[in-house]
């Protein structure tokens, strides 16, 4: 399965254009889903989302569109949970490694600080992997783009996808 992994779009409250780069490039991969970690800002870009893979979002601290704050989907033999993080303290590996085994989550998706992050650690036993997939109009300290997740099995792998 190949999921894109979309997060801190903004658009609607920083920006009135849609990012045609970002639809091209999504287009071209041609994921299975999309995945957005929150600050969606408008319906219009998940309806434009949808027109390329089916869309899974969560909320973020910007967006007044009806997402859950956080959600939990399996994919094959991995979970995978979703969350915006602006809920919480710190959004350092540990807290995010905890925050992942509490949902039962082997991967756990997240935005807010727009900057890319992938990383894996192991607590307790288990495999977390913590994914950001950074911000494609808006990075932090960071390049604009977004993240490819593949699983086959309980295999996962991560591309980023930068823009220039």
């Amino acid at each position: 399965m190949k999921l894109a992994v979309v997060s801190d779009t903004h658009y609607g409250d920083k920006t009135k254009n849609l990012p045609f780069f970002l639809f091209n490039d999504l287009k071209k991969i041609s994921p299975d889903m999309i995945l957005h970690a929150g600050d969606i800002t408008s319906p219009e870009l998940l309806e434009k989302l949808e027109e390329i893979a089916p869309t899974l979002a969560v909320r973020g601290n910007t967006d007044r569109v009806n997402l859950p704050e956080e959600r939990v989907e399996r994919f094959g033999d991995v979970s995978l949970g979703m969350v915006h993080g602006h809920h919480f303290i710190s959004l350092n590996a540990h807290f995010l490694t905890l925050k992942a085994l509490e949902m039962g989550a082997d991967v756990l998706v997240f935005g807010h600080t727009h900057r890319f992050y992938y990383d894996t650690y192991s607590l307790h036993g288990r495999i977390v992997h913590l994914l950001n997939p950074g911000s494609p109009l808006f990075p932090r300290f960071d390049s604009s783009g977004f993240a490819v997740l593949e699983i086959a099995g309980e295999n996962i792998s991560v591309r980023r996808i930068e823009f220039w």
